[in-house]
C-alpha cells in the first residue's frame, strides 16, 4: 500500500496528512472574512465570478464557524478544526486587520490552525513577517493561486501577476518555513497536456508542500462565459482530465499533499463541462485509472 494514505489511494491524501500530524479527525471550515482582491481592479481572472465567495459575508467569523462546526461535532465529537480563510484574497489588508481576524478564530475551541488563501502579489514583507510570527504559534498553511506556469496563459486569463512574482513569494514563504500549497487549473484554453504536466513538474522542482488540482469550468456571469458562448473552445473530457491528472501525480513527489484533485462547482453556476458535477465519480475514476496503470504519486520523480 502507498505510504501516505489511509484509504487505499495511490496519492498523498489530505486525510492522511492531518491524521498523521494531529492524530485526530480534522476538518477545514471555510470562512468569508470580507476581503477583496487586488485583481478586481483590472477585471479579475476571466474564470472568476464577480462577487464569488460571498456566502456568509454579513456574518461574523464565529457565527460562520459555528454553522459548520456544530453539526460536525455531533457526529465527530473529538474532532479538530482548521479555519480556512477561503473567499477572495485573505492577506489583502493591513496587518492589524489580519491580526484581528486570524486571532478571533484561533480562540475557538479545538481550532488547531489556519489555512489562508491568497495571491503572490498580496504578500508584502510586513504581512510575511506577521505570517512567520503566526507560524511559530499555530499550524499555518498558505495557499497561492498560480493556475499555470506558462506566461502566455497567465496573460490570457488576466491573472494579474507573472511567474517571477509567484516564484519570489513562494521563496519568501519557504524561507519562513511556512507550509505552502499551490493551485493549478487543467484545461485552460490553448494549453496542451504536455503544458499541464510541465506545470506540475515545475512546481515539484520548487519544493511545494501541497497542491490543489482543479478542472477549468465555465461559470455563468464571467468573462470566460462570454468567450465560450460566443465561440465555444475545447473543454477537457472526463477521460482527458483523468489522463492528465494521473501523469501529473507521477511527477509530484510522494511528500506533496494532494489537497484537491478535482473541481467542486455549484450546479447552478456551471455552463460546461457538466461531467464535473459528479465529483465522486471523477475521484473514483482517477483511482481506477491509477490502479489500471499500476502507478503511484511520484513514480516519475528523479531522486
Amino acid at each position: 500500500m502507498f505510504l501516505y494514505t489511509l484509504d487505499n489511494k495511490r496519492y498523498h491524501t489530505l486525510n492522511y496528512f492531518f491524521r498523521n500530524k494531529f492524530n485526530s479527525k480534522v476538518f477545514k471550515v471555510a470562512l468569508n472574512a470580507g476581503f477583496s482582491c487586488p485583481n478586481y481592479k483590472t477585471g479579475g481572472c476571466i474564470y472568476c465570478k464577480s462577487g464569488s465567495g460571498n456566502s456568509y459575508k454579513n456574518m461574523d467569523l464565529k457565527e460562520q464557524f459555528d454553522l459548520v462546526k456544530i453539526p460536525l461535532e455531533k457526529k465527530w465529537p473529538n474532532s479538530k478544526y482548521i479555519a480556512y480563510f477561503q473567499a477572495n484574497t485573505n492577506t489583502y489588508a493591513d496587518v492589524d486587520i489580519l491580526r484581528e481576524k486570524y486571532k478571533s478564530v484561533l480562540k475557538i475551541p479545538n481550532v488547531i490552525g489556519l489555512d489562508i488563501a491568497t495571491r503572490s502579489d498580496a504578500l508584502s514583507d510586513e504581512v510575511l513577517d506577521y505570517l512567520e510570527e503566526l507560524n511559530k504559534k499555530t499550524f499555518l498553511m498558505v495557499e497561492l493561486g498560480l493556475q499555470s506556469m506558462h506566461e502566455d496563459t497567465l496573460k490570457f486569463i488576466n491573472r494579474g501577476h507573472d511567474l517571477n512574482n509567484f516564484e519570489e513569494a513562494l521563496l519568501k514563504l519557504k524561507e519562513r518555513n511556512i507550509f505552502t500549497v499551490v493551485h493549478i487549473i487543467n484545461g485552460l484554453p490553448g494549453e496542451t497536456k504536455e503544458m499541464m504536466v510541465e506545470t506540475a513538474k515545475y512546481l515539484n522542482s520548487l519544493g511545494i508542500n501541497g497542491i490543489k488540482i482543479h478542472m477549468l469550468y465555465v461559470s455563468k456571469d464571467t468573462p470566460l462565459a462570454k468567450m465560450y458562448l460566443a465561440n465555444p473552445f475545447h473543454m477537457l473530457s472526463k477521460e482527458e482530465y483523468i489522463d492528465i491528472v494521473c501523469e501529473q501525480l507521477e511527477y509530484l513527489s510522494p511528500e506533496v499533499v494532494i489537497m484537491r484533485i478535482t473541481g467542486d462547482p455549484l450546479k447552478e453556476d456551471v455552463i460546461a463541462p457538466t461531467w464535473l458535477l459528479k465529483k465522486f465519480c471523477v475521484l473514483n475514476d482517477i483511482d481506477k485509472e491509477m490502479k489500471k496503470r499500476d502507478i503511484y504519486q511520484g513514480d516519475k520523480v528523479i531522486p
